[in-house]
């Protein structure tokens, strides 16, 4: 026993146990993606038979659970043949099968396609109107390790329409590789559901609206951004500046400005904002970091303007609207009662 617990404490032996333990991880890993590719195949290939055999033509809709009742009792062991996952595998083939463009669409991504989960699977081809945008969100969901509630958010907010429709100058000021991550990594609009405000609100109170939700507010800029701080202070030259919002991009390896806007772009934005890139490039920017970027978030954009603006400024911006929809009338505000008059309500319950 006792030389059991020398062993157990020796580093030597703990570095070594260790590795096989990650050797273990990855083989149950790898296990596990291809009893999943597996199972998408044979799914693909059963919906691919129910779809060719016509069977709702040749034995009515109430085959399903004739087959259902088939395999159940063949198989009383596997899951996944219940009526509804049944049809989810016609749907499933013809979604990427019915034309000649999808099927080889299928044949050049479905190893792609057989590594991420079915209930994945059934939110895509049920969310997405063609395999185009569904083979957007396969990959993104490897790519980020998207869990199925993660994927629903994305699939919400329409991730695919709004990446990359933001007015920028990356192709001119990052390298080819950076600008096309850059590009794909913003997004326009972006949506601010989440959040409550009311009408006539300022600046200040979208941006304390959103750090307050920062976990939702991160989930809304996508994947890869790091929430450094809000009301950063930079000291250039004897004066001392704010920038509103500062991150830092996992994936883009850069730091990235927000300057919030709660009307309309102008172009005087672009010097403020500029001003805060190059001395973020100056006093936080190390050697293995990648170019500052500054995104102006404004509530409504002219594009022309706005892509006038990019061209002319001299460091990496892009420019993107935000939608709110839950807006209150100020009359309302001034009806809710505010966060003493709640302690001292409850105060008073306590008390008696």
């Amino acid at each position: 026993m006792n030389n059991d617990l020398k062993i157990v404490n020796n580093e030597e032996y703990q570095i070594w146990i260790n590795d096989i333990k990650r050797l273990v991880h990855v083989s149950q890993l790898k296990a596990a993606v291809q009893v999943n590719t597996e199972m998408i195949r044979m799914y693909l290939e059963i919906g691919k038979e129910i779809s060719q055999k016509k069977v709702e033509s040749v034995w009515g809709i109430g085959f399903y659970r004739t087959m259902s009742f088939s395999m159940k009792k063949e198989f009383p062991d596997v899951k996944g043949f219940s009526v509804t996952n049944l049809k989810y595998m016609k749907r499933f083939y013809e979604f990427y099968c019915l034309s000649e463009e999808n099927r080889q669409q299928l044949v050049d991504d479905l190893k792609q396609i057989c590594m991420i989960p079915w209930g994945h699977h059934i939110l895509i081809m049920t969310k997405c109107k063609d395999v185009q945008e569904a083979i957007f969100y396969v990959n993104k969901t490897i790519e980020n390790g998207w869990s199925r509630s993660m994927l629903l958010n994305y699939l919400s907010v329409n991730l695919y329409a709004a990446r990359g429709k933001a007015i920028t100058n990356f192709e001119v000021h990052l390298p080819e590789i950076q600008s096309d991550l850059a590009k794909e990594a913003i997004k326009d609009p972006y949506n601010f559901d989440f959040i409550t405000l009311t009408e006539g609100y300022r600046e200040k109170e979208l941006e304390d609206a959103l750090t307050s939700n920062i976990t939702k507010f991160l989930l809304e800029l996508g994947q890869g951004f790091a929430y450094i701080g809000r009301q950063q202070p930079l000291v250039i030259g004897e004066k001392e500046v704010i920038v509103d919002l500062l991150f830092y991009h996992m994936n883009l390896r850069c730091y990235i400005v927000i300057d919030l806007k709660i009307g309309e772009f102008d172009a005087s934005h672009l010097g403020q904002i500029g001003t805060y890139v190059v001395a973020i490039n100056h006093q936080l920017k190390k050697d293995v970091d990648n170019p500052t970027i500054g995104l102006i978030i404004c509530k409504t954009k002219d594009n022309v303007m706005a892509q006038y603006a990019v061209e002319a400024s001299s460091v990496p911006i892009g420019i993107s609207e935000y939608q709110l929809s839950k807006l209150l009338p100020t009359e309302i505000e001034s009806a809710l009662p505010s966060i003493e008059d709640i302690e001292q309500s409850i105060k008073k319950l306590t008390e008696e």
